[in-house]
């Protein structure tokens, strides 16, 4: 295994070296190898509203962009100046989700010492005004892990300061000592992001729709930083199982993108084999699925050569793990709300080994590995001929579908009965399950009640946990709110992300975003490298729907209409060159 994590190494080493830009002259060649470039871009954001001050003089000049240079005096500023036995404070709102921090641009304070400031970042406004505890995570509680968002620091007169790296939309700044005024002429974001073109798209006769997929695309451009991480306050990390949705998104929005392979080579330098990646089982399992959904859309061998040996040898472990009647001998997860259903995640578990399989199967194939690609085949038949029905959870069922483990038309009767009771994560895949099933309008229904619902509470990217039940009696995630209600942030979450430990932004949550592109506008990617593409369009209840779809030689876009008669009308907007486009109509 020692090979394998060499080269990955040194091929992300290479990558870092060749985007270097020109140094100045009086760095030596030399120093190339201790440098990295940024490959993200960085941009100043004014806030859109000031949320609350206090002890603040003409607050609203904050939401003003300024040239960012420091000037002499107060003219013009904002101040904040805080009287004996009080404190001055400013709460300020980007006006949607950002990963990045804070950059002050100060005038002139009361004294010439530097001031002491608390600045807090909040995902919801009631996280930036909230008390951190950072020892065991709790409901109604903030906390530092994985990103330093509650800052005291003192900061200069006449000068600049950058405070901050993490997810937030709102910032609150406390003014600390009495009897001093500080000059603020600039509160700006420091918003870093990678800069993308939108090459898919979509839009229908129902904008929540629009919204939504246009959130989710969102969610992951954020989520899309030096490396492909799960949510940009929290972990921060490159979690495999996280990213399945995430590439799906990528695949249906932005297309090739080298964060994705950077990832993925990185996850499996971290964890060498015989460590399963994450030290999950299951995202082992994943890192399969997603090595084929890659080649599918993008034909990369070298990524798939460079993997050769970690996919191969992975597949002997999971030989070894799945015995002689199925059973998977290794510690199980799916997602959090399912964890207390042992019974039933090691079902799903058992689904989720068939579908990597058959991903497997197909990348030892395309590896001329056929000794593999049958040990893949057989692992899934052990699985197949021993597997159970699950009780009632509905994530093993889903995957049982996607597997080809149990009629789809039967999951979604038994299982398939109001939103809720499972995580963001695998809402994508209780989706793909009633595609398969037909019922394209209960999903679209459920995308529009359960995703759309956390717009309704003032979310601008999707969420790592939600409950429909919190949005009753609760405050908006965008307003300070009435104290004798819930805050649906703060106030809700459990197993590792209660109340504002919980992420606003994660990656996992935009399924519906690669859901809408592949099922309402149909795009099927038939063969790799999308050389070949079926349309098959499912409007349900919608009128008509339209978008685009990545492809390496551009992007396919098409219209779906519903005539007089109820039938779909499809047209062919745009098709290039080196794409066979197949339809039904």
């Amino acid at each position: 295994m020692h090979r394998i994590v060499i080269l990955l190494s040194t091929l992300c080493c290479a990558v870092t070296l060749m985007a270097q830009p020109a140094l100045p002259p009086v760095f030596a060649q030399t120093d190339a190898a201790r440098m990295r470039a940024d490959a993200i871009t960085r941009v100043y954001l004014a806030p859109v509203r000031v949320m609350q001050s206090h002890g603040a003089t003409r607050p609203d000049v904050l939401t003003r962009i300024t040239n960012g240079q420091t000037e002499l005096g107060r003219n013009g500023m904002c101040l904040l100046s805080s009287a004996e036995g009080d404190t001055a404070s400013i709460t300020l709102d980007y006006g949607r989700e950002l990963h990045g921090g804070l950059r002050l641009t100060l005038g002139s304070s009361s004294r010439p010492e530097p001031s002491l400031v608390r600045i807090r970042f909040g995902e919801s406004v009631q996280e930036c005004m909230s008390d951190t505890r950072n020892t065991k995570p709790c409901v109604g509680y903030s906390t530092d892990d994985h990103a330093k968002r509650d800052i005291v620091v003192e900061i200069p007169r006449d000068g600049q300061m950058e405070i901050g790296n993490t997810g937030f939309r709102f910032v609150r700044i406390d003014l600390l000592r009495t009897g001093v005024t500080v000059a603020i002429k600039e509160a700006a974001a420091i918003f870093r992001y990678r800069d993308l073109p939108y090459v898919g798209s979509f839009s229908c006769s129902d904008s929540r729709l629009d919204s939504i997929w246009l959130t989710g695309a969102y969610t992951v451009q954020l989520c899309m930083q030096e490396f492909l991480w799960d949510g940009i306050k929290r972990d921060r990390l490159v979690w495999i199982g996280d990213m399945h949705p995430e590439v799906a998104t990528i695949n249906a929005v932005f297309g090739y993108s080298d964060v994705v392979p950077r990832s993925l080579d990185f996850a499996c330098s971290e964890f060498q084999l015989p460590r399963w990646l994450n030290n999950i089982p299951a995202y082992s399992l994943w890192y399969l699925i997603i090595q084929h959904d890659w080649w599918m859309h993008h034909a990369d061998r070298a990524l798939l050569e460079r993997h050769r040996d970690y996919i191969t040898q992975l597949v002997d472990q999971i030989d070894l793990t799945v015995d002689s009647v199925g059973r998977f001998r290794a510690n199980v997860f799916l997602d959090w709300p399912s964890s207390a259903d042992k019974a039933g995640v090691r079902i799903g578990v058992q689904a989720l080994t068939v579908w990597s399989m058959d991903a497997a199967a197909k990348l030892c194939h395309i590896l001329g590995d056929s000794a593999r690609e049958d040990k893949c085949r057989a692992v899934a038949r052990r699985i197949s001929s021993h597997i159970a029905t699950p009780k009632k959870l509905r994530q093993a069922a889903a995957l049982m579908v996607i597997a080809g483990c149990m009629d789809a038309g039967d999951m979604a009767e038994r299982y398939m009965h109001g939103i809720g009771g499972f995580s963001t994560f695998y809402g994508y895949y209780m989706l793909e399950a009633l595609a398969r099933a037909g019922r394209y309008d209960d999903a679209l229904d459920a995308i529009s009640r359960y995703w759309g619902g956390m717009l309704d509470l003032g979310a601008t990217t999707f969420w790592e946990d939600y409950d429909p039940a919190w949005g009753s009696n609760a405050n908006r995630i965008d307003e300070i709110g009435n104290p004798a209600r819930k805050n649906v942030h703060g106030d809700f979450g459990a197993y590792c992300y209660p109340g504002f430990r919980g992420s606003l932004c994660h990656g996992w949550a935009s399924g519906p975003t690669a859901w809408l592109s592949r099922h309402v506008l149909g795009f099927e990617v038939v063969q790799p490298g999308c050389r070949t593409l079926r349309i098959r369009p499912h409007l349900g209840h919608l009128d008509w729907a339209e978008g685009s779809y990545p492809t390496p030689y551009g992007a396919v876009k098409v219209r779906h209409e519903r005539t007089a008669g109820g039938h779909i009308k499809t047209t062919i907007l745009a098709k290039p060159r080196g794409v066979k486009v197949i339809t039904d109509r």
